[in-house]
């Protein structure tokens, strides 16, 4: 390691063990709760989420052990706040606005990888950033979108009827869905996103593609336990000083900053043709013209404008066919929902749905609905997320808990500074929400879900995969209808079923900064099933 890079961390070490000393008389109740024995000080119970085989592993182990709401130990010591409670997931996500933020570990992440965009931006700024970007999501806008979804997925069907008419095999050819989904996600955001030709399906190499090739895996999949540390000292530094992080010498850092600056090159190019345009369809364009006011308190300013294009790549491409990349999955072990979906598709042509579906059609397609919902209930790509309690407050329960003592409580009181583990898919495996049956497939759960019984969460199925209040996804219908699209078409064209199990195809949800499925000691992302084209 570089010299200086280790001085520089362990200096920040020392300091922020000096400040956890006052911080550990200030977080008393959080103690008086259950939780994980913590085996170290420097880093706590996070190796048990970071380097755990697989997502869930431990957090679901601890639900069922301590409940809705647990305690753990963070790196240096400190006390952090675990949820999967749903009435204190609508309180820190919906009601209390903006007083639970991302961490600053967590917003100086997200701004050395794709900058101070939407997804990065906090309170007034946020408002104005989200105002702004609204108009490119609406449902007429995303239903023009709709022939682009259908001629990626048509080619990608297309692209593996090539694929296994040419493989050599005696069996059952296994296709790697994982990768060929990713090269479509790419394809589309590339199209609609900003009128772009990535060409991935087409096998065409951009330099933005190699960049982004396997970023995620590289630098998020189980860290070393000295990063762990550094970035939890970053709360301690003043935010002038967090500016030079980017410059580390460290792979994860050159990687990053490679690949922003990049991005923030191509996008300026892309909003100057856009502007020459003017008339364009796709969501650059669409966010420019809403831009155009004169007020400065509703647009953008132009750096903000630029990293939206990093955004769009990040949030309209890895999670998308991820997602889609675990239903697959889901459905290849069980095709008896393979033999519905096709069922009702058929019952939808039958019944005057032409050539190309409508956006109509697939709403009607329940079934099918449900079973995508089961396996984002299931599979959910960003599993977990991170929030600090911006002033003293009280979280209330919908399931008490039992305390050391045996006191139950229905409502947590915590300091300003507490962090916060908002297990998504914890609870999305919640019995008391979800059933006895929660950690089995079970698509029909979401046509017979009583949404009056349930406390409301999220923009989708009552899920969390979109986030949820003031800070929810604004992108979600897109991504379910590109994933509606997507799906109908290949479950049209195909059938799917797992292949034969050996540790060489056994598939495991790793838990990176996305639970990416992997095979145990794979290096990037990998999902082969036997796939048969159908007449």
């Amino acid at each position: 390691m570089n010299i200086l890079l280790g001085l520089t961390y362990a200096l920040i070490a020392v300091t922020a063990r000096i400040i956890y000393v006052y911080l550990r008389r200030r977080n008393t109740f959080l103690k008086k709760l259950q939780g994980p024995e913590s085996s170290s000080f420097w880093i706590g119970n996070e190796s048990e989420i970071r380097y755990q085989r697989e997502v869930g592993d431990n957090e679901f182990k601890w639900m069922r052990q301590y409940g809705s709401a647990w305690r753990r130990s963070g790196p240096l010591g400190v006390d952090y706040l675990s949820l999967a409670d749903p009435k204190a997931l609508q309180y820190v996500l919906h009601t209390s606005g903006y007083h639970f933020p991302k961490g600053k570990e967590v917003t100086q992440n997200i701004k050395l990888i794709i900058g101070q965009g939407v997804v990065w931006a906090h309170g007034a700024d946020h408002q104005r950033q989200r105002k702004i970007m609204t108009p490119a999501f609406f449902a007429p806008q995303l239903r023009s979108f709709l022939p682009l979804f259908q001629n990626s997925a048509m080619k990608l069907a297309q692209k593996w009827k090539d694929e296994i008419l040419s493989l050599d095999t005696t069996g059952q050819p296994v296709v790697n869905v994982s990768s060929w989904l990713s090269r479509t996600t790419l394809d589309v955001i590339g199209e609609t996103g900003f009128d772009f030709q990535f060409g991935s399906l087409d096998n065409e190499e951009t330099l933005l593609g190699k960049l982004y090739d396997n970023l995620f895996i590289d630098s998020t999949l189980y860290p070393s336990r000295l990063d762990v540390v550094f970035k939890a000292c970053w709360r301690y530094i003043p935010e002038p000083l967090l500016h030079y992080v980017r410059y580390l010498p460290a792979r994860e850092y050159r990687r990053f900053r490679k690949y922003l600056d990049y991005v923030r090159s191509f996008a300026r190019d892309l909003v100057k043709e856009s502007m020459v345009k003017g008339d364009g369809n796709d969501v650059m364009s669409v966010l420019l013209r809403a831009n155009s006011s004169e007020d400065p308190n509703s647009k953008m300013y132009y750096d903000e404008l630029i990293d939206q294009i990093s955004t769009l790549i990040l949030a309209g491409h890895d999670t998308t066919s991820n997602t889609l990349t675990w239903f697959l999955w889901e459905i290849a072990k069980h095709p008896e929902s393979q033999k519905r979906i096709r069922e009702e598709i058929a019952a939808i042509r039958l019944r005057g749905g032409g050539e190309q579906l409508s956006a109509t059609d697939l709403d009607s397609m329940l079934y099918t609905q449900a079973a995508l919902k089961e396996s984002m209930r299931l599979h959910p790509i960003i599993w977990m997320l991170r929030r600090v309690a911006g002033r003293d407050d009280v979280i209330p329960l919908a399931f008490p808990i039992t305390t050391k003592s045996g006191e139950q409580i229905s409502s947590i009181p915590v300091k300003k500074g507490t962090p916060i583990d908002i297990f998504i898919d914890a609870y999305n495996r919640l019995p008391e929400v979800w059933g006895p049956d929660a950690d089995e497939w079970n698509p029909d759960r979401f046509l017979d879900q009583n949404k009056k019984q349930q406390i409301s969460l999220g923009v989708f199925a009552n899920l969390l995969n979109f986030s949820g209040g003031l800070r929810a996804c604004l992108g979600w219908r897109f991504a379910v209808l590109e994933m509606q699209v997507i799906a109908v078409t290949l479950l049209e064209n195909f059938e799917f079923s797992p292949p034969p199990e050996s540790e060489k195809t056994r598939i495991y949800r790793k838990p990176g900064s996305n639970m990416m499925p992997m095979t145990e000691n794979g290096k990037r992302a990998w999902m082969g099933l036997e796939i048969t084209a159908l007449e």
